[in-house]
């Protein structure tokens, strides 16, 4: 009876809603943007009621002005109520800009409201510190400037062991975890950079590197399409950027637009497209932004970016170019492939932030592959808090981090499982994942698709006997790679390298660009005039970039900030041209050279960057043994130990020249200008000695390049000598197996290879046991004839 009179009362809402709500005079056919059975459309509802516009609910998000006859009046003011209580104090065409959804959004999502400028979607910090980095650390290792700035003021999202756990590590690495940030400079004028050619950074950033920050719209390419504040992740927009729903008052032939009027966020809200349904936020909102700098977004879904064209459709065209880059479609990450999305894995905190300013993504993201997967050893509930994510080089110990039975209220906004099994699974950092539940010893994922997976721990399918020979090897008798690796170190089989950041700014002939991030922090009732007059913020300068080379395989391996070895790819490796106004270069393909500062680094390592990444390209199937332990990238030494580039501090020409090499016509042209501090490859960031050559990782104090102990644990090149250098005449035991293989008619290949060397193997440790026993015995011999003597 209950759920009749409940339909009835909705029923009742929605038709006086299309009776009355004058909206949509205009907008009729526009798609609801919440099912009308949820409980944000009540709490709509009960808002609608409490301002006395029953009916024009439309108004209690947008604002606007439900008694007006016209679209220039309707589109203007709000109703007396929401002038001194909670609600839109204007118009509002995108009620989740971060400009005002103080007063929309944040009349239910307080939380995510109050925490908004503190997360790096908003802050940019890290983006920021990297490219001042390049420019010769203006800021050092500290983090101490955002889009906007900001101070901490607002109580720690999360559990209070999450909170405490936080306050220690902010304690730990201070630099990234700023108390306050400073708004960026403006951009330098032509003028100031005559004096000054390193403040072309703030150019460099505010015309290319901002433009995906949540308080603003960014640019109008494909695939660049977005809301901005909330709606940038819970407004669907499509690559094209048209609008394809059903108001006949939007364009459908103009870009730019969302896709349909819905929002898009939970397992249990469903959005509709054309006779399509679905649920979550899709990967391709995430890759809107995350498509530059680790490029995680892309990577996931198996895109790597490419020079070329190809492949050719059916009238001949070439690839279409998407967040401005043609791609190759590589290996899918496992995850994308099982149907998860990116907030099936990361949390709320990840997404919102906690409300603490951060420098870097490895401070905002609090979860780990173990907080599912576990470890050989023990299940993810049997891990202390903080395994894998320790910040120092030795693994976690403690005790058991156990299950959550409870979440926080801002939480159960969200989707939340009927079934909570024996509890919510707890990150690294000690807040309950909401999707992730532990059932025996299964966990099972609430996938915000509607989809469940049923996951084993690693420990329990080493029990039932499911993990290969290789990966019991790799992750239960080698103890030091699960103590001192990152799951994704082996697991993460490709990740794109683009080595050489090489950056042009001109100044001359009056050159000028949009300044993005001002245009964003320039708004007219959550409007940003990204939307409408970008031309009305043109700074001077104008930025070229192109890059030396680009690789995916076999990354290169590093220490991360949390004292891990991780994958590493190329950062932000400048190489800065600054053009002057009388078009001669200030700079010119110049490498800034870092100094030493708190005893970390050396004088003189070039800013240029490796960076310490989780590739997001995680494979089943790991990278190979000798793809570490035979490779000189691997150790960093470089491509093939960085043997194939010439050396680039000089420029080349090419011409007729005599067998002296002696260029012959006057008349030619440098085809490769040098670079000056560039000694090695690019791809090489540190010396056999041990000496970087290139900066790692300029965020977290404890990534480096690898140690000289570990990188000599880790080599293991020319292994291969051990026994063919003895092969096969002088090495009898070796001998008489190939001898007798050979006999036997079977070919050595390398499964008969490898047979060989384990029985090697075993024959040498048995003639050793052997001979220990016969000297044992001896001795026991010896000893027992010489106490029967003093007898």
């Amino acid at each position: 009876m209950k759920k009749i009179l409940y339909f009835l009362s909705v029923l009742t809402i929605v038709v006086a809603a299309g009776e009355t709500n004058s909206c949509l005079k205009c907008h009729q056919g526009i798609e609801h943007i919440r099912d009308h059975k949820s409980k944000m459309m009540d709490k709509i509802f009960a808002k609608a009621d409490e301002a006395d516009i029953r009916g024009n609910d439309c108004v209690v998000c947008h604002g606007g002005n439900p008694e007006a006859s016209t679209k220039e009046k309707a589109h203007k003011g709000t109703p007396e109520y929401f002038k001194d209580n909670e609600g839109p104090k204007a118009f509002y065409p995108d009620p989740g800009s971060p400009w005002i959804n103080e007063n929309t959004c944040g009349m239910c999502h307080k939380k995510q409201i109050a925490a908004q400028w503190n997360n790096l979607m908003a802050t940019e910090a890290g983006k920021i510190h990297g490219a001042l980095w390049g420019f010769g650390a203006k800021d050092g290792y500290d983090h101490n400037h955002s889009n906007f700035g900001n101070e901490n003021i607002h109580k720690r999202i999360g559990t209070d062991v999450y909170s405490k756990y936080m306050k220690e590590l902010s304690v730990k690495e201070p630099q990234g975890f700023p108390k306050k940030m400073k708004a960026l400079p403006p951009a330098p004028t032509a003028e100031e950079i005559e004096k000054d050619p390193t403040l072309s950074v703030y150019t460099y950033l505010r015309q290319e590197c901002l433009r995906c920050h949540t308080g603003g719209k960014g640019r109008k390419r494909r695939g660049d399409f977005r809301g901005i504040g909330c709606s940038s992740c819970h407004i669907p927009y499509s690559n094209e950027g048209y609008y394809e729903g059903n108001d006949p008052t939007i364009d459908k032939n103009a870009s730019g637009h969302l896709l349909v009027h819905a929002i898009q966020s939970s397992r249990k809200v469903k959005v509709k497209v054309h006779d399509k349904t679905y649920s979550g936020i899709p990967v391709e909102t995430c890759t809107t932004c995350h498509n530059r700098g680790k490029r995680i977004g892309v990577s996931y879904q198996g895109l790597m970016e490419t020079e070329y064209q190809a492949n050719f459709d059916a009238q001949g065209n070439g690839q279409p170019k998407l967040h401005t880059k043609r791609y190759l479609h590589l290996q899918e990450d496992i995850h994308y492939s099982k149907g998860m999305l990116c907030q099936d894995c990361h949390t709320s905190i990840d997404h919102h932030g906690d409300g603490f300013n951060v420098g870097a993504n490895l401070g905002a993201v609090e979860i780990e592959c173990q907080d599912c997967h576990g470890t050989t050893d023990k299940y993810p509930w049997e891990l202390p808090l903080g395994y894998s994510d320790e910040f120092k080089t030795t693994p976690k110990t403690g005790k058991s981090r156990g299950v959550g039975h409870t979440l926080a209220k801002y939480l159960e906004q969200g989707y939340v499982p009927e079934d909570k099994g024996d509890g919510f699974l707890l990150s690294a950092r000690g807040n309950p994942l909401p999707k992730a539940i532990r059932k025996g010893n299964e966990v099972v994922m609430h996938l915000a698709s509607g989809k469940d997976l049923t996951l084993k721990p690693l420990k329990l399918l080493k029990k039932e006997g499911k993990i290969s020979k290789e990966g019991l090897v790799a992750m239960d008798q080698i103890k030091a790679h699960t103590d001192r690796l990152e799951c994704y170190t082996c697991h993460a089989t490709w990740a794109p390298q683009c080595y050489g950041c090489h950056v042009k700014i001109d100044y001359s002939g009056g050159k000028q660009n949009p300044d993005y991030l001002a245009a964003s922090a320039s708004h007219h009732n959550g409007v940003t005039a990204e939307v409408h007059n970008l031309k009305d913020f043109l700074v001077d300068g104008k930025v070229t970039e192109t890059r030396s080379y680009l690789r995916w395989e076999n990354p290169a391996l590093a220490q991360n900030g949390e004292g891990r070895i991780s994958p590493v790819i190329p950062g932000c490796q400048v190489i800065l041209t600054v053009i002057g106004k009388d078009g001669k270069a200030k700079l010119h393909n110049h490498i800034f050279n870092i100094p030493n500062k708190e005893g970390r680094g050396k004088e003189g390592v070039n800013s240029i960057v490796m960076s310490p990444v989780n590739p997001h390209t995680i494979t089943k199937k790991a990278r190979t043994c000798t793809s570490c332990h035979d490779s000189a990238k691997a150790l960093g030494y470089g491509i093939e130990g960085g043997k194939y580039f010439a050396d680039q501090s000089k420029t080349t020409i090419v011409d007729l020249m005599s067998a002296d090499k002696t260029v012959l016509p006057n008349r030619t042209d440098e085809q490769m200008p040098g670079i000056p501090n560039l000694k090695d490859d690019l791809s090489r960031f540190v010396d056999e000695n041990g000496t970087q050559v290139q900066t790692v990782g300029d965020h977290w104090k404890l990534s480096q390049a690898l140690d000289n102990e570990t990188r000599s644990k880790l080599d293991r090149r020319g292994v291969c000598l051990s026994c063919h250098q003895e092969m096969p005449s002088e090495d009898l035991a070796v001998s008489l197996m190939v001898h007798t293989a050979k006999f036997a008619g079977v070919r050595i290949d390398n499964k008969v290879h490898h047979a060989i060397i384990h029985k090697t193997i075993l024959l040498s440790a048995w003639v050793q046991v052997l001979a220990g026993l016969v000297l044992g015995g001896s001795l026991v011999y010896w000893l027992m004839r010489r106490r029967k003597k003093r007898k």
